[in-house]
């Protein structure tokens, strides 16, 4: 890498619009345009923040929180639809890359996703949570490793994982090894406390550091009135205050730019992608730092589906035994043609 390379990049931390269906779409595209107004070629938002992140799981039992959750799958967002058509347009019409969380529906059932639109406007990945966290799990379905990528855009090669995937230090290697730049990371916010706040400064340092790339994470917000329209009882209003963090965090472990843990705004700062190369030479994980001969990753990134219409696994410990169900048996064949794969 030679030359400076910089690149001005925004974490966004504003509050959902929780009455209006298409009302976060909105502040969406208002934040978006003040990004690029700003300068930024790269805009970052919560996790699942459209239309809203599920915070009535968080405090309500599963028995009461049925009417809930059915307006979350009323607003949910169909990838590829309208809401994606509308964040598609508004990147290619200012030439910047947008990084959104949403609550995705697939027929019947709902996915924690992230969306990278490149400066074109182009979907170039979504990625579904690979498990949903404690209270989530009863929201949520579960992603696969289809989604651990790392995408090339013009700002650099970005990554992303939501929340507590940063716990995961498999799911956050298999990107490190993918050589991301700027790794993008997505939070709920308002929930659980100052404590919530503090694990994310961990977490965001330490990947910045063990990765040797840059860091734009981004949490929501909740407004007084909002929480008090998720639950009137003051205990539990409790749970959901706190936990904000949007920050941006160089290779070094180090913020480029103060951060922001109240309030609405946008955190806007300038990296220099040459920093990458100044911390990788010194401790490069996944090159002159590690030892594939000791530790290695393995990872099934094809894309999991209820059908496979092709194969059945028949399973061996020494051989893959598949039967080709596309193969037909003849009129004399006792039983159906199997094709074996030495393992």
């Amino acid at each position: 890498m030679s030359g400076t390379r910089i690149v001005r990049v925004a974490a966004i931390q504003i509050s959902p619009d929780l009455d209006r269906p298409d009302g976060t779409l909105e502040k969406v595209c208002i934040a978006i345009d003040e990004a690029a107004a700003r300068g930024a070629r790269l805009a970052v938002f919560p996790e699942t923040f459209v239309p809203y992140y599920p915070y009535f799981s968080f405090v309500r039992p599963a028995a009461a929180m049925g009417a809930e959750h059915m307006r979350l799958y009323e607003r949910a967002v169909v990838v590829p639809g309208p809401a994606t058509d509308v964040v598609a347009a508004r990147a290619r019409a200012h030439c910047i890359v947008v990084v959104l969380g949403v609550n995705e529906r697939d027929h019947g059932s709902l996915y924690n996703t992230q969306l990278i639109f490149d400066e074109t406007g182009r979907l170039v990945l979504k990625r579904r949570k690979i498990t949903p966290t404690f209270h989530e799990r009863m929201i949520w379905g579960q992603g696969d490793g289809s989604g651990l990528k790392v995408v090339e855009t013009g700002v650099g090669r970005i990554g992303a994982l939501a929340c507590w995937e940063h716990y995961n230090p498999l799911a956050r290697y298999a990107l490190m090894a993918q050589h991301e730049e700027i790794h993008c990371s997505q939070f709920p916010g308002s929930m659980v406390g100052p404590i919530f706040a503090d694990q994310i400064e961990v977490t965001i340092r330490h990947h910045a550091l063990e990765a040797g790339c840059f860091v734009v994470n981004a949490t929501g917000w909740l407004t007084d009135a909002q929480i008090a329209s998720i639950t009137p009882e003051a205990g539990l209003q409790k749970a959901l205050r706190g936990g904000c963090n949007t920050a941006i965090v160089s290779p070094e472990g180090v913020h480029v730019a103060p951060a922001l843990r109240e309030g609405e705004g946008m955190v806007v700062a300038d990296l220099d992608l040459t920093l990458i190369t100044k911390r990788k030479r010194m401790m490069d994980s996944v090159g002159h730092y590690a030892r594939p001969e000791l530790l290695s990753l393995r990872i099934d990134d094809r894309a999991q589906a209820p059908v496979s219409p092709k194969f059945e696994i028949l399973g061996s410990p020494c051989n893959e035994v598949r039967r080709d169900l596309s193969l037909k048996p003849g009129p004399n064949d006792p039983i159906a043609v199997l094709r074996t794969e030495a393992g």
